[in-house]
């Protein structure tokens, strides 16, 4: 197996933060490492709790390194790689199975992980473009990646771009050294978050990023929010954080009284009801599922969610075509099944040392 120690030592030189991983067969990922931050150091006025991305099992770990690429699968394994095809059109299990196969703490990057970036991105201002407008930024006309897939139009619009190939306003941020493509090119399958019929349940904090917890259907890994206290709870219907419908929009209650397969509406638009208390509204934010500033507009970041289905898992940071689905905040669960699989679908993965 070739010597990674130059390889590692020109990307240390140009991006400090960065560092090349090998996994359980010896091969490489080129991943960006977090140290661990309060909820204080990207919420005006947050509490001074850990982040809950650096809390595992109970214990909190001082960072992690999360794929500064949308991954690939060589081998049945996933894999960071500048200049790639993302892989796509895969299953949630599938992409987890991927990244956990790589060896003790490998993982798919879960919704607490991705939470803490979108709040990193917005407390230092500055939320990251992508391929949101077939193969740029929509915010953007000049700025261009390299192109992956074409989609069926006449004449063909380029859809997904190789990964890194973008401009640096594609990095999170806004750097080299960051992590790229967390708004568009493909919807990233998200790890510790589902809903079922409507109640929101989480593995507890970044418990998700263990292997060892599972996320089976019926796996007791799955907790609720308590709608007064915020702690994570076992599912059981009563008193805990639902998601239903009102005047077409999300609303946080404990009870769902309009069902509805898919609706949707600007994070800074999500509401809640007098039933949910300040503790579990501050644990909503932290999981990137509620505004915590009503004064910005999130660049209209969308949620979208299901209250019908038993089980819907989600994903985040949106697809290449359209810009209104994606986003750094953006996320949405509402056909999102075991069992679905498509071309704007793909994975990242993520290292903690266990």
């Amino acid at each position: 197996m070739a010597n990674f120690d130059l390889v590692k030592l020109a990307l240390k030189a140009t991006c400090p933060g960065n560092d090349i991983l090998l996994d359980d067969k010896g091969l490489p990922s080129v991943m960006v490492y977090v140290p661990k931050f309060k909820m204080s150091d990207v919420i005006t006025g947050g509490s001074d709790s850990t982040a809950p991305m650096f809390i595992i099992n109970g214990q909190e770990v001082p960072g992690l390194y999360l794929s500064k690429y949308q991954n690939v699968i060589h081998n049945g394994r996933a894999y960071s790689l500048p200049g790639e095809d993302p892989a796509n059109h895969l299953t949630w299990d599938t992409a987890r199975q991927a990244c956990e196969a790589k060896g003790r703490g490998w993982h798919m990057m879960t919704k607490a992980e991705y939470a803490a970036i979108a709040l990193w991105c917005k407390k230092n201002g500055y939320l990251p473009y992508g391929n949101n407008d077939y193969g740029k930024d929509s915010r953007e006309t000049l700025a261009v990646a390299i192109p992956a897939a074409f989609s069926t139009d006449t004449p063909p619009k380029v859809t997904r771009v190789l990964t890194g190939t973008g401009p640096v306003t594609w990095s999170h941020n806004k750097a080299v050294d960051g992590i790229w493509d967390i708004n568009g090119n493909v919807s990233e399958w998200t790890g510790g978050i589902r809903t079922v019929y409507g109640e929101l349940q989480l593995l507890a904090n970044n418990n998700a990023a263990d292997s060892n917890n599972p996320q089976s259907t019926d796996a007791a890994t799955w907790k609720a929010i308590d709608a007064a206290t915020g702690d994570f709870v076992d599912p059981n219907g009563t008193g805990t954080v639902k998601v239903d419908k009102v005047n077409n929009k999300p609303q946080y209650r404990t009870v769902v009284e309009t069902q509805s397969d898919s609706f949707n509406s600007a994070i800074s638009d999500v509401t809640c009801d007098a039933t949910i208390g300040d503790a579990a509204k501050a644990v909503l934010i932290a999981y990137g599922l509620l505004a915590d500033d009503s004064g910005f507009n999130y660049e209209g970041d969308v949620l979208y969610f299901n209250n019908v289905a038993a089980e819907r898992l989600f994903v985040s940071g949106g697809g290449c075509t359209v810009a209104t689905r994606a986003g750094v905040f953006y996320a949405t669960g509402t056909h999102y099944s075991r069992t679905n699989a498509d071309t704007n679908i793909g994975f990242r993965s993520a290292y903690v040392a266990l």
